[in-house]
């Protein structure tokens, strides 16, 4: 049986997509998802896209997002 210290070394040498998998079932195994508010969520995300393509709202790129933090809260 393989120790902690050869199973993550072993991870580490998978492709990235792999690794990716493998990262997602172990955080999954620590926090397994509840469907209802998985369910809560699907339905905002829903929402969401509704408004975007209706043209009710309209999307702001991340680095302008990110920009206005900074400018508010940055030192």
């Amino acid at each position: 049986m393989m120790n902690t210290k050869q199973l993550i070394e072993e991870a580490l040498s998978l492709p990235v997509e792999d690794r990716a998998a493998v990262v997602d079932s172990i955080l999954r195994s620590l926090n397994s998802p509840e469907s209802d508010i998985d369910h809560k969520w699907a339905a905002v995300a829903r929402k969401r896209l509704g408004e975007l393509k209706s043209g009710e709202v309209r999307p702001v790129p991340g680095d302008e997002v990110f920009d206005r933090i900074w400018r508010q809260f940055g030192e």
